[in-house]
């Protein structure tokens, strides 16, 4: 089967250089995304972001027009993920891939960009080994070692705390949260007193919670995929009477994402959070892209939102450098390096580890016009990824 599949994509890539050649009309996008299932509101923002950029900035970019395939992996399903991967190569002859919302279906769909030389732009997907998937990969979001490292680092030097306890999902991205916060924050002088992990598709943290709990720790810090789970960590927190004026609670973006500040509501209130973005952001070009967003989808963007904005710049302002050219190796030498001004704040490509380098906000909920906000009151700027920042040149 796997000689097959090898030989199948050779053959797609030699037409797709022929193709190329032949300077077709129409560019092809295949966005594999979650839109049905747990994290189904995260692809659906993910592509409303996408949507926006498109609102933006037009269908065509260097004299041809973008198509969008879409394709759903349901949740997460690396399996799925890869046969919608090869299916977008072989069968609907896409020239780019992206999207990815989940980590484990982001590594699936890396071994088809790579054996067929595909540009793909991550959108969401977190892990730092992401992208070392494959060579034709750039990611558009953020990576959790990115927002962990430096908030370990801020939370036992600017925060003051000298203890914490680390609650996590148990998958990728969790554990990278959870080892780099650990690192950073032992590396400035903090004590880990503490950790648990908890079931992927876990609906219920009450008993978690208590645990962490009864040992009366000064601060706690949990990791959560974005989706459902913020709202019921958030609830489990206030239904145990964790107090986060006496035990401070710590988080990356999704701990505090909208919903779950809905869910929780006054019991969210001094929530400490590090995070890439936040949609009550003043600058003046994120003011303009909420009020498109909220124009076109009658509600407010989020990160997955920001991650699939991004995404849309980087794969037009990497086929406008390559003259139009879709083959790998022109897209993945174009998107090396660039730089511009996003809703965020000021974004570039590592030319290196083609990841993305931004700043980092810290956060902290309180109430503004009688609702719960994260409202950011410090910063890091330029912050790469600290694991590929630390591996052999």
């Amino acid at each position: 089967m796997r000689k097959s599949l090898a030989a199948l994509l050779g053959a797609t890539a030699l037409l797709a250089v022929s193709a190329s050649a032949n300077a077709q009309d129409t560019i092809k996008i295949g966005l594999i995304m979650t839109l049905s299932g747990q994290f189904a509101d995260a692809g659906i923002q993910m592509e409303n972001g996408v949507k926006a950029y498109m609102k933006e900035h037009g269908d065509t970019v260097a004299g041809k027009k973008i198509e969008i395939i879409r394709k759903d992996s349901g949740g997460m399903a690396p399996d799925v993920a890869k046969r919608l991967a090869q299916e977008l190569v072989v069968r609907d002859k896409v020239d780019i891939i992206a999207g990815f919302v989940l980590t484990p279906n982001a590594l699936a769909a890396g071994d088809v960009s790579a054996e067929a030389k595909k540009f793909m732009v991550v959108m969401n997907a977190a892990t730092s080994i992401v992208t070392a998937k494959s060579p034709y990969m750039v990611r558009s979001s953020v990576t959790l070692p990115q927002v962990a490292e430096t908030f370990g680092t801020w939370a036992a030097t600017k925060g003051k705390l000298k203890k914490s306890y680390t609650m996590v999902t148990d998958y990728g991205p969790g554990h990278d949260f959870e080892a780099g916060f650990q690192r950073a924050f032992k590396e400035a002088g903090g004590e880990i007193s503490g950790s648990v992990r908890f079931p992927i598709a876990n609906p219920d943290f009450s008993a978690f919670i208590q645990r962490a709990k009864d040992l009366n720790p000064e601060s706690i810090m949990v990791f959560v995929p974005g989706g459902a789970q913020p709202a019921a960590l958030g609830k489990a927190f206030a239904e145990r009477g964790v107090d986060p004026a006496k035990t401070k609670i710590l988080g990356s973006g999704e701990t505090t994402s909208e919903q779950a500040l809905k869910s929780m509501g006054d019991a969210s209130l001094g929530i400490i959070t590090a995070w890439h973005y936040e949609y009550t952001d003043k600058l003046a070009k994120n003011v303009a892209f909420v009020k498109l967003f909220n124009e076109m989808h009658k509600r407010n963007p989020d990160f997955f939102s920001i991650g699939g904005y991004d995404g849309m710049h980087i794969i037009y302002e990497s086929l406008k450098k390559s003259g139009g050219k879709t083959d790998g190796d022109s897209l993945i030498a174009a998107a090396k390096g660039l730089k511009w001004e996003s809703p965020r704040g000021p974004m570039s490509i590592d030319p290196e580890t083609r990841d993305v380098v931004q700043t980092i906000y810290i956060r902290k909920v309180e109430k503004v016009n009688g609702e719960p906000q994260n409202v950011p009151f410090d910063k890091i700027d330029n912050v790469k990824d600290p694991v590929k920042a630390r591996m052999p040149k």
